[in-house]
């Protein structure tokens, strides 16, 4: 999935979703991470539904960059790029995309055990999916937390790799 037919580089729809994504991926992990660890009441209210927004949000976007995906292409690999690194890349992506789009599956699923809205942005909220649970939510939160553990892991990656190959390596990976 992770290498196409493409050769000069990506359509402005596949920057402006990849962009947006990585804004919603970047800003939904810290603010995971501070509504855990603020005390009960308005703020951390605040807190998660702001992050269960960003959850909706990111899948939305996650659905559009697939079909721009499919519908685009993608890039071959850069002529520059090694070997192991075109492997660490047939990896990275592809499981971004999936956790990205299986991530706020998981979490509205929890959340709907749970018996909690989901809401979006406070414009409305999104349907339970199933009756209350609360151990099934129980589960089904536990793996959403280690799946964002993940991601962080895999953006940080990425990032990494997307700068390696700006600064160090000075090549047109990143440009394209």
């Amino acid at each position: 999935m992770t290498y196409g037919t493409r050769t000069d580089h990506y359509p402005p729809t596949s920057k402006l979703l990849h962009w947006l994504i990585a804004v919603c991926v970047l800003t939904t992990a810290p603010v995971a991470i501070a509504m855990t660890r603020v005390d009960k009441g308005p703020t951390q209210d605040v807190l998660y539904n702001f992050h269960k927004s960003l959850g909706v949000l990111i899948l939305i976007l996650m659905i559009l960059r697939l079909i721009n995906r499919l519908a685009a292409g993608a890039l071959t690999a850069a002529p520059e790029i090694e070997p192991w690194q075109r492997t660490a890349s047939s990896v990275v992506h592809p499981s971004l995309y999936a956790l990205l789009l299986a991530m706020p599956i998981v979490g509205y699923i929890a959340n709907s055990a749970y018996g909690a809205p989901t809401p979006f942005f406070g414009l409305f909220n999104l349907p339970q999916l199933i009756g209350k649970n609360e151990a099934l939510a129980t589960q089904l939160f536990t793996i959403h937390r280690w799946v964002g553990w993940f991601v962080i892991l895999l953006v940080l990656t990425h990032v990494s790799a997307a700068l390696y190959h700006h600064f160090i390596r000075s090549d047109s990976v990143l440009k394209r």
